[in-house]
């Protein structure tokens, strides 16, 4: 299992997001039992149909965050 320790928001300065993508953010986990960080790239609304925000317990398996 993971926390949440940080939420990065893309900047893409004054071009905005390119047409067609999808906007995502990269999500700092931390491993509870070893305290390694690894960093994801998730869709923001991913994120907020989970609820999954920064200090969020969370499982990561095959790609996909899920808010223990």
């Amino acid at each position: 299992m993971y926390k949440v320790i940080d939420i990065i928001e893309a900047d893409f300065g004054c071009e905005g997001l390119p047409d067609g993508e999808e906007y995502c953010v990269d999500v700092v986990l931390q491993n509870i039992d070893t305290a390694e960080t690894v960093t994801v790239n998730v869709p923001d609304a991913e994120l907020y149909k989970k609820e999954i925000n920064t200090d969020s317990v969370v499982k990561f398996e095959n790609n996909v965050l899920t808010k223990v």
